[in-house]
């Protein structure tokens, strides 16, 4: 989607964030909340100074905790009010956890714990239009009068939505909400949770029906990269004996030690055959494409790096190698070299058709590395026309950018606006996310030379 007309330059927002929307209200109630708000604030500061006694600074910290749990009240009840109206939806937004994590600057998780919060403690409205007590009708009582805190709330709801909690019969569910809200007065959360646990095993004396039934199996794996360093971890499990079978034997065949003088221990043994398994299925089997494209490794290397020799390059997810690994690499691989320059930008292999090519798609990945808006990895990733084919817009490295699919969903469906700004991608939030628009970028990975 194209920009039309000037757009504010990129600054931080997150310390700022609402003052403009509300600067745009003065007069309001809003407006005028805000004002009183922020002297009670000052005041408060003010109480809180340098010469404040002990007494007077313990009930600064009293005050304090009092007006977090009204604000988390408030906000908690706004979320509830804005879901019933469908404010969120009628802005493009599927999930009211993206919405609220886009207008304030939350975390997901963050989003999602008070979204949670509202469906416990709020009114609901029925199918025809009745409005029904909140869900946990008990903390309600107690979160409204300041007594919980929103942390309590949390405890609770996950409490009564354990498989024991779920087996109690409705008048004992509300008994036992009834009794955990109560509690929520006296405990901190931790010791709710400790608590809570104890009674609601005591209630399911029962415990679940008798099943004869084997249990079901878990084959999982999990994929962990390293945050600050290359590499990764995997963990796995793999309940179906002929799954576990056909991967043990693979490994075990491939990690046989290789001389009589060979010192790696049979873990790292292991772990290398799983490498060189891998490395073969990509480089001879019928792997399905990823992303659009036939998965393999890419290496990107910044110009500078490549006149000196190739001192140091960086993978697909981020991992750096180093100059033995390169090198070794090169050696019998197929090398698809993306150039960076030191702005992070790659060399533009467009042509001139709506599809894009896999040239192109490589040069796009390795500019914005994943989903330029919320780092999903590449292979999740579509690649999107920032001026659209149909309006004249090329399939060129300058017109296209990589996002997700409920991120390029936004753009198309919704007030975002996504351009190139020196080379890369920022974002332009609608007008009720921020009136005046500041671009959003994501952080990116830096390219620093060995």
């Amino acid at each position: 989607m194209a920009t039309s007309g000037p757009l504010p330059a990129t600054k931080s927002i997150q310390s700022n964030i609402g003052s403009s929307r509300i600067d745009s209200m003065s007069g309001s109630p809003v407006a005028t909340a805000h004002r009183l708000l922020a002297e009670a604030i000052d005041a408060l500061t003010a109480a809180a100074d340098a010469g404040a006694t002990d007494a007077e600074l313990l009930s600064v910290l009293t005050v304090c905790e009092r007006l977090n749990r009204r604000l988390d009240h408030l906000t908690v009840s706004t979320i509830s009010t804005l879901q019933r109206r469908g404010a969120f939806a009628e802005r493009g937004y599927k999930s009211t956890a993206g919405a609220l994590s886009d207008l304030l600057g939350w975390e997901r998780f963050e989003a999602r714990r008070r979204v949670d919060a509202a469906d416990g403690v709020c009114s609901r409205i029925s199918l025809d239009g009745t409005e029904l007590p909140p869900r946990l009708a008990a903390t309600a009582a107690v979160f409204d009068a300041g007594r919980a805190r929103l942390r309590h709330v949390e405890v609770i709801a996950k409490l009564l939505d354990s498989p024991a909690a779920r087996r109690l019969s409705p008048a004992i569910w509300a008994g036992a909400e009834a009794t955990l809200a109560e509690k929520a007065t006296e405990y901190t959360p931790s010791e709710l949770q400790t608590w809570g646990a104890e009674l609601i095993e005591k209630l399911d004396a029962d415990g679940p029906e008798p099943d004869e039934r084997p249990p079901a199996e878990i084959n999982e794996l999990h994929l962990l990269p390293h945050r600050r360093r290359p590499g990764g971890s995997l963990k796995g499990r793999f309940d179906n004996a002929a799954l576990y079978d056909a991967i043990a034997t693979l490994i075990d065949t491939m990690a046989a030690p290789r001389t009589n003088d060979d010192e790696r221990s049979a873990a790292q043994r292991q772990a290398e055959a799983l490498a060189e398994v891998c490395g073969y299925v990509l480089d001879h089997g019928e792997v399905p494409d990823s992303g659009g494209r036939r998965p393999h490794l890419n290496v990107i290397i910044g110009l500078d790096d490549l006149e000196c020799r190739a001192r140091a390059a960086m993978l697909d997810f981020g991992g750096r190698l180093s100059p033995e690994a390169l090198r070794m690499l090169a050696c019998d691989a197929a090398v698809v070299p993306i150039v960076m320059n030191g702005a992070g930008q790659p060399l533009d292999v467009g042509r001139a058709r709506r599809t894009i090519p896999d040239g192109l798609r490589r040069a796009v990945a390795a500019r914005d590395r994943g989903c330029a808006r919320c780092g999903r990895p590449p292979s999740w990733c579509e690649i999107h026309h920032l001026i659209p084919w149909e309006n004249g817009g090329e399939t060129a490295l300058g017109n296209c950018v990589m996002l997700c699919r409920t991120c390029h969903r936004l753009v198309h469906h919704t007030d975002w606006i996504v351009r190139l700004r020196d080379g890369l991608p920022e974002f332009i939030p609608p007008t009720w996310i921020d009136p005046d628009r500041h671009p959003r970028r994501r952080p990116r990975p830096q390219f620093v030379p060995a």
